[in-house]
């Protein structure tokens, strides 16, 4: 067997489902797996691919890797039905689930007519019974959420560690305060890693929490022998999730927040893709040449990530990317 061309406890994870197609997550699952490669997360963004349906596929085709599930939108699933689905996949994976829960792009929730009228109660709600059931007890209580004497069957066979995906201070602040880890968006620089990490710090403080709190970073990435190729690559996707995100902090922390939306004002993604500075791509994707990758990854751990999760661009070719990262990036850490 090819030994792996980095170590197996790897700071570096790739992201499966939203933009790769589904007939591809088994097949990626398992090359990450053997080129070591230290975890594997799955994004449910909408209208992709099932988060719960890909991560079992990716957890039954390989043997080691844990996987976050990050994120689930709290209010696409009653929390007892996402609870029951993270017990069984804990039953079945021993230890290789993590959950992760956030609110949801508020765009595509209001596609649904699921926007929470409080998303930070609701959110707050939903990892609290979660993490309950998960532990097997039985929970009643109303809120955005209602719960009448519902306990799981069969709990989780071990202690899931429970994720927010959050974006701005009172969410990260909350992570800090009720979940055991943050998943940190795309298009996190290396600035908004060392501010989210104060205020995750802060919340966890306020909450009485010492136990280490996980901050994993997402990153659009692409490498390339030829550094203007793979920043094209990501460039879409870059304008992709700022049309998508425009007014948070992600863009506030970068200095970006009016520039982005009067170029949005005169049109859509299409339109962003084509005039936004170079300088975006630059700081807000890792993309480049291997050297060049391998600076922009250690930047983001220096500032406070403890694991960055790769979104592989261009997604057909995502297999190639894998192994070059491997081998000349990862390398280099």
């Amino acid at each position: 067997m090819t030994p792996p061309a980095v170590s197996p406890d790897s700071p570096v994870g790739l992201v499966l489902g939203s933009h790769m197609p589904s007939r591809d997550i088994v097949a990626m699952a398992q090359l990450a797996e053997k080129l070591g490669f230290g975890e594997l997360w799955f994004s449910e963004d909408c209208f992709f691919s099932g988060g719960i349906a890909g991560s079992t596929a990716a957890l039954a085709a390989t043997s080691r890797l844990p996987l976050g599930l990050g994120i689930v939108s709290a209010a696409t699933r009653h929390p007892a039905v996402l609870a029951m689905e993270l017990a069984t996949l804990d039953v079945l994976f021993p230890g290789r689930i993590f959950g992760g829960i956030g609110h949801g792009v508020p765009a595509w929730l209001d596609q649904m007519g699921l926007m929470p009228p409080k998303p930070l109660s609701a959110l707050r709600q939903c990892v609290n019974a979660v993490r309950r059931l998960l532990d097997g007890e039985e929970v009643t209580e109303s809120g955005h959420f209602h719960f009448d004497k519902i306990a799981l069957a069969h709990p989780a066979a071990t202690r899931v560690p429970l994720y927010t995906g959050v974006v701005n201070e009172r969410g990260l602040r909350l992570s800090g305060e009720i979940a055991d880890g943050t998943v940190l968006s795309t298009l996190a620089s290396p600035p908004y890693v060392r501010w989210a990490r104060e205020h995750v710090d802060a919340g966890a403080r306020a909450g009485g929490r010492t136990d280490p709190h996980r901050l994993v970073t997402y990153a659009l990435f692409s490498v390339d022998t030829d550094g203007a190729v793979a920043k094209q690559a990501v460039r879409d996707s870059v304008a992709f999730y700022l049309a998508a995100m425009p007014d948070n902090a992600l863009s506030g922390t970068y200095g970006i927040r009016d520039e982005l939306a009067a170029l949005l004002a005169e049109g859509g993604a299409d339109h962003l893709a084509a005039r936004m500075p170079g300088s975006w791509v630059e700081d807000l994707a890792i993309a480049g040449e291997p050297d060049e990758c391998a600076e922009k990854l250690r930047a983001l751990l220096e500032a406070g990530s403890d694991s960055v999760g790769l979104w592989l661009f261009p997604a057909p070719d995502a297999g190639r990317i894998a192994t070059l990262t491997a081998r000349e990036v990862l390398t280099r850490l």
